[in-house]
């Protein structure tokens, strides 16, 4: 691993719809890379939760909590210096601008899918909360980022990962 610490991001965030592969290709490249791994949806109150479950879109009123729950595991990783990956939807331009706080040691890497490949893989996911039923609410909201990293989700978990090593300049 090259020491790039001007070029390396202190905290990742892998965003996109429910089903996009987040959490799939965030794991993958935090083994690869030695990050620590955060996972979002662990971190959604249970009132959300059970929200999700019974197939009724959360608002922005509903997000607040969770994306502050998130915030504060970017602080202490920014204060750390600790190079961590986080996964979170993270829809819309205001809850990215939550998240990060136009600081530069946070990057978002943006994964895309069509819709019909995405209602595939969550027609088939087992043990989530999320229906697939949702996947239309999570889309209509969507406001795609300007300033992310952007991979197809249709490429394999590992290429994805091979791709974002090579332009954050974290390879060998």
């Amino acid at each position: 691993m090259k020491s790039q610490a001007s070029k390396r991001p202190t905290v990742l965030i892998f965003m996109g719809v429910a089903g996009c592969g987040k959490t799939t290709v965030a794991k993958l490249f935090a083994k690869k890379t030695g990050a620590v791994f955060y996972e979002g949806d662990d971190f959604h109150p249970p009132e959300n939760v059970a929200k999700m479950s019974a197939g009724i879109p959360l608002t922005d009123a509903d997000r607040k909590k969770w994306l502050q729950s998130l915030r504060k595991i970017i602080v202490a990783a920014l204060a750390k210096k600790e190079f961590s990956v986080l996964t979170c939807s993270a829809l819309k331009a205001k809850y990215r601008d939550a998240l990060a706080k136009k600081n530069p040691c946070v990057k978002f890497v943006y994964l895309t899918g069509s819709r019909t490949l995405i209602a595939e893989r969550l027609k088939n996911r087992r043990g989530h909360f999320m229906p697939p039923a949702l996947l239309a609410s999570q889309f209509a909201i969507l406001e795609p980022p300007t300033n992310a990293l952007v991979f197809s989700c249709e490429q394999a978990p590992k290429k994805i990962v091979a791709e974002l090593i090579q332009a954050l300049e974290l390879a060998d």
